[in-house]
């Protein structure tokens, strides 16, 4: 049996990619560094931009946003979420977010257990933005689109 080795991942440090909402995306830690039990990444989010309305089938995802302020939808509710809030969302609800603020926003991002990691990957591999990516990726990973963006 294989022992997981701590992790201190320091700023500006991570492999970062193009994320799928307007901005770059820095993993802090994959699933192969933690046994399977976490991804974890820094988001940037461009004004007015967010994911659209999906679940996750295997995945419970947090953020804690570090900068700027989102709006979440979560299942039928909507929620603001200014910078220093937690936000956390079990598997199987429905959501999104959006930032509603008129800067880039900048969001922790985690996923218990890892396994979210392939659809970025896949995401920032493309060789032009697909507005049906999300979609089609998003359903190899274990993720369904079940509605349009937050707007508003």
């Amino acid at each position: 049996m294989s022992q997981i080795a701590p992790v201190v991942v320091l700023p500006g440090e991570g492999h970062a990619v193009e994320g799928p909402a307007g901005g770059p995306l820095t993993f802090k830690v994959r699933g192969e560094q933690t046994g399977g039990a976490l991804t974890a990444l820094e988001n940037v989010i461009a004004p007015g931009d967010g994911p659209p309305l999906h679940t996750h089938g295997a995945e419970d995802e947090a953020w804690y946003v570090i900068d700027g302020a989102l709006r979440f939808r979560l299942g039928d509710e909507v929620a603001d979420a200014p910078a220093g809030s937690f936000v956390f969302v079990p598997r199987g609800t429905p959501h999104c977010f959006q930032n509603a603020g008129e800067r880039p926003a900048r969001i922790l991002v985690l996923f218990t257990p890892s396994g979210m990691e392939r659809f970025f990957d896949r995401f920032a591999a493309l060789p032009a933005f697909d507005p049906s990516a999300f979609s089609t990726l998003g359903a190899e990973a274990g993720m369904d689109v079940v509605g349009p963006p937050l707007r508003g």
